[in-house]
């Protein structure tokens, strides 16, 4: 037993002793001090001068998996207070006290009771106090001290990572870095040989070898084939104690595959190859397959198929179909029996991935010969053109001859050939075709504009085996016939603006038409010279398909007429030429200085304001029963005038008379009565508004100076007598008329149609409150049935 001891300056002195029990030697190891400390590196001894300590001592060490009887013997605690009268008592404490570690609190021994492993915990620390038995006082301050728990070989090497799977190039120098391995031991590395690991090959020799240091597995065979074996699978062993014997040992398995690299060329496992086509193929159908072999993989086994040499080079072309690495032989060209029976095609297969390391190896290609016997069939006619196209004027008539179609027996039997159509649909009843001749004619009437082309199947069969068919397709063009006269394009909207200008154009205008032309459509502009010479509009044409509508006046009143009608004759370019008649319909409209249309209707000036029809119908009924309850409310107030007396003698048929002072808007419907307000204003003539009179009528009223000598009553018969001999206008069986109150009423009127077209100074303060909104009213009804008369 080796003891520690403290310098012999200290007042108090602990020593630690430990005995190594595995091997019946003194351990000899750091030691770690925490009072006076003495510090041991490596062979030097560094020494630090401090206080007094009570405690010093070594760590102390327990050997773990420990199986023995008895409890294990760790060390001894020893105070120099202590003098074997068992006066000094020992306490330990920490982790373990009292469960994995006990001690003897009179002669200091402590004990290991249960197995430890090094694995889970290497080391304890624990807390020593020596202390008087009888006082409890403490004979030594209290120190922390460490127990280690010292690791034996229980546990064998690990490969975490294995199975492993890793491939290497075939054809690789020896000694080609293959994978590296790696075991661990959890035993305790830096205490002997307990983790120290070499490495073994058991499975693998003589491909492969591994490194027993590093564990890095490389070939230990020169240029292997992966064509001859491509898996190995290679058991690597670790072993520790460095290998000698006792050592605890782990293993792995590492599958190696060798990867393949372009070694090997195409072959083709024959030198000639023969290969039966009939003569029947179609053009670019497969018509046979060749195939090279190669040993190798994946890219490296790519190849391509090339036709190089050979009297068929043009009749037949090669692919390579890249899935089965198959050369897909193809007809180019229509095989015919009776003038070339064999073709000779010589074809090389070459790999299209090349490695130069292994070039020596070469040529990587491959070439063979192929014979092909062209087969004799009993051949369906054939059509001598491959398409049809015939043409037909529309209109013409049935039973016309459109055209013939011709086909041969190709065989040398030169059978007769029979022609007829396949009605696939209804259109092909269209047409008729001979049997024998394959002359194909019409069936009907066509129009162009209607179906301008028709497409028909033409069936040849030879007349001793209708089972062989030949199909060709025949196109009828229907020739364009100048049956269709121009149209206008569209339904033009023209305006002029009131403010226009002479020889200004309005509108230009085009046409369409349903005929054909060859050369283009030709369209011809002017006026209709069946009308009387327009002195509002003239019409130029363009020549360029197109006409201007242009004024030949200036300035254009809604008032007075707010619409204007043009007739145009358009005609075409064709044989004959057709031409046909349309009407524009100038709209007159008001516009701004740039040309820009603001209305076009007097209704327009009032949806200007925002007012939608229906709210301006609502605003004209309450007008209208406002003024007849103010005119019913005016004749209770104001004493009654004697009406105007008319005998009955004097009018026709029916004669109604009012008593009242004013008429309503429809009493302009018959006559002006602008003279019944005033005899002496000027007479204007005016016409019916629901008769436009084809004969303009003369004037037969009285000149303006003898209506100032006129009475009214005088007036209306005189204008009855002008109604009954006025041929332009038809009998009315009905007449109004109004009373008259004379020339300047003090009263005045109160009719609406005065104050329509007079802003009058009349009094409305006999109606109270409503005096100025009627006045209002008024105004406004007045302003409406001035626009709405114009």
């Amino acid at each position: 037993m080796r003891i520690t001891s403290t310098s012999c300056i200290c007042p108090v002195l602990v020593c630690l002793c430990f005995v190594q029990r595995c091997y019946g030697t003194a351990h000899h190891g750091s030691i770690k001090v925490t009072r006076n400390q003495t510090k041991h590196i490596e062979g030097e001894t560094e020494v630090h001068h401090r206080p007094k300590r009570g405690w010093v001592w070594n760590q102390f060490f327990v050997l773990e998996e420990h199986m023995g009887p008895d409890p294990q013997y760790v060390g001894k605690l020893h105070s120099n207070s202590d003098k074997g009268d068992g006066s000094v008592k020992y306490i330990l404490t920490g982790e373990g006290a009292g469960t994995i570690f006990i001690i003897d609190d009179t002669t200091g021994d402590i004990h290991s009771t249960k197995s430890l492993d090094r694995e889970k915990k290497t080391h304890y620390v624990l807390h020593a106090q020596a202390i008087d038995r009888r006082t409890n006082k403490p004979l030594e301050p209290e120190s922390e001290f460490i127990i280690k728990v010292q690791d034996i070989n229980d546990n064998a090497p690990k490969f975490t990572d294995g199975p492993y799977i890793v491939t290497v190039p075939e054809m690789s120098d020896m000694g080609t870095s293959v994978l590296q391995v790696t075991a661990t031991d959890a035993d305790d590395p830096t205490y002997g040989n307990s983790a120290r690991v070499v490495y073994s090959i058991l499975q693998g020799q003589p491909y492969f070898s591994v490194d027993p240091k590093t564990g890095v597995i490389r070939t230990a065979l020169h240029n292997m084939d992966r064509e001859a074996r491509e898996h190995y699978s290679v058991v690597i062993q670790a072993k520790d104690m460095a290998g000698q014997v006792g050592g605890l040992s782990g293993s792995t398995t590492v599958n190696i595959t060798l990867t393949d690299v372009n070694d090997n060329p195409p072959r083709f496992p024959q030198k000639h190859y023969q290969l039966y086509v009939p003569e029947s193929a179609q053009v670019g159908s497969a018509v046979g397959k060749i195939k090279a072999n190669d040993a190798d993989t994946g890219s490296n086994a790519d190849m391509k198929y090339t036709i190089i040499n050979g009297d068929g080079s043009g009749v037949f072309s090669i692919s390579t179909d890249k899935e089965t690495r198959e050369g897909i032989i193809s007809l180019k060209k229509p095989l015919n029996y009776e003038k070339k029976k064999s073709y000779t095609l010589n074809i090389e297969g070459a790999n299209t991935h090349l490695d130069f390391r292994f070039s020596h190896l070469g040529p990587f290609k491959d070439v063979t010969m192929l014979k092909i016997i062209v087969g004799d069939v009993d051949e369906p006619p054939l059509f001598t053109l491959p398409s049809y196209v015939m043409d037909v004027y529309e209109n013409a008539k049935i039973g016309t001859v459109l055209g013939t179609v011709t086909a041969q027996d190709p065989d040398s039997t030169g059978n007769a050939v029979r022609y007829f159509i396949d009605h696939n649909t209804e259109e092909d009843r269209y047409f008729t075709i001979d049997a024998n001749t394959g002359t194909i004619k019409t069936a009907k009437v066509f129009d162009r504009e209607e179906t301008p082309w028709y497409n028909l199947t033409v069936t040849a069969s030879e007349a001793e085996s209708p089972g062989l068919q030949s199909h060709i397709l025949v196109g009828i063009r229907i020739l364009d016939v100048n049956d269709n006269p121009p149209e206008l394009a569209e339904d033009y909207d023209v305006v002029v603006c009131e403010n226009a200008k002479p020889n200004q154009v309005i509108q230009t205008i085009t046409a369409t038409d349903k005929d054909d032309f060859i050369d283009g459509q030709t369209f011809h502009f002017s006026l209709d010279d069946s009308f009387p010479l327009n002195p509002n509009f003239t019409l130029k044409d363009n020549e360029d398909n197109t006409a201007s509508i242009l004024t030949r006046r200036r300035r254009f009143s809604r008032t007075t007429q707010d619409v204007y009608y043009v007739p145009i004759v358009v005609s075409d370019g064709g044989v004959p030429s057709l031409s046909s008649s349309a009407t524009l319909v100038i709209r007159v409209c008001a516009c701004e200085r740039d040309g820009r249309v603001r209305t076009c209707h007097a209704e327009a000036f009032l949806s200007s304001a925002g007012l939608s029809t229906g709210a301006l119908i609502a605003i004209l009924l309450c007008v209208i029963l406002l003024l007849v309850i103010v005119v019913l409310f005016i004749t209770l107030r104001r004493s009654k005038k004697e009406p105007l007396i008319i005998s009955e003698e004097d009018v026709r048929e029916n004669v109604v008379t009012y008593d009242d002072e004013g008429g309503g808007e429809e009493d302009t419907e018959a006559f002006d009565i602008s003279a019944l307000r005033n005899p002496s204003a000027a007479e204007e003539l005016k016409y019916r508004r629901d008769v436009r009179p084809e004969v303009k009528p003369a004037t037969k009223h009285p000149a303006s100076s003898s209506l100032d000598r006129i009475d009214v009553h005088q007036f209306i018969k005189q204008r009855l007598a002008e109604a009954d001999l006025d041929p332009s206008v038809p009998p009315y069986d009905s007449l109004q008329t109004y009373a008259y109150e004379g020339q300047r009423s003090e009263a005045g009127s109160i009719s609406s149609l005065d104050s329509a077209t007079t802003h009058s100074d009349q009094d409305y303060n006999y109606l109270g409150d409503w005096g100025p909104e009627f006045k209002k009213l008024a105004e406004l009804y007045g302003e409406i049935e001035s626009e709405r008369t114009t």
